[in-house]
């Protein structure tokens, strides 16, 4: 269990869900604060700036992807979402919109437990620019991870954190071709242990690329393999 009391925004209008989500996260000594639409779940989000948000996608009055669409840019905490079984368009759509996760009801509180305390886990340290590469450039590529800036031929470039963490690691590897699996294992910290479809990582690759423009040419796709970065 993570030592900080970290605040936890719960947007969803089931209130049976967000009872049960809230009760388990509090006693796991979580600050937890719920909505039940869309519009006050924003509102909180920007007033409370909580270091989760858990975002039911069907919410009233403010769909979650449009709530996500507005809070994307304006928070580097991470967005996890929680999606119906057949929802497979918007779990994809809310992946490219900058969710870090997401989980399809109905869940097991232990799995989402471990989702929330790994996502917090790596939005406090793992890729806030202490140790390994700190800043480089490649190509027309100005990179400072330190002060999470970067530069593509001479303009800046926003990264939601997991996009920063994925071009951190590729860099990181010099090179050398990282496994979907691996990359999941690495920056959501989820190894074999919980489902997870290896997408979720094709989707934060290609958002990378094309926020890079055309220096995202540089991530390669290595076929039955995984990805790399062109260094040179």
């Amino acid at each position: 269990m993570l030592a900080t009391k970290e605040k936890i925004l719960v947007v969803e209008d089931e209130k049976d869900v967000s009872r049960l989500v809230r009760h388990a996260l509090a006693r796991e000594k979580f600050s937890v604060t719920c909505a039940g639409d869309g519009e006050t779940g924003l509102r909180l989000a920007r007033e409370l700036k909580p270091d989760l948000v858990v975002l039911d996608l069907m919410l009233p009055k403010m769909g979650g992807l449009d709530v996500l669409r507005a809070l994307r840019p304006e928070t580097k905490s991470p967005i996890m979402l929680l999606t119906a079984k057949r929802g497979e368009m918007d779990r994809v759509l809310g992946l490219q919109l900058g969710a870090d996760d997401y989980i399809v009801k109905p869940f097991s509180m232990r799995e989402l437990q471990a989702r929330i305390e790994s996502q917090l886990r790596r939005a406090a340290g793992s890729f806030s620019g202490a140790g390994g590469v700190k800043s480089l450039r490649i190509g027309e590529l100005d990179i400072d991870f330190e002060r999470h800036d970067i530069l593509a031929r001479g303009k800046p470039v926003r990264l939601a954190p997991k996009e920063l963490a994925l071009l951190k690691v590729l860099i990181e590897a010099d090179g050398k071709v990282l496994s979907r699996d691996r990359l999941l294992d690495v920056i959501w910290g989820y190894g074999q242990n919980l489902e997870i479809d290896t997408r979720t990582v094709d989707q934060h690759v290609a958002r990378l690329r094309r926020k890079l423009g055309r220096e995202g040419a540089r991530i390669l796709t290595v076929t039955n393999a995984g990805y790399k970065i062109k260094m040179r």
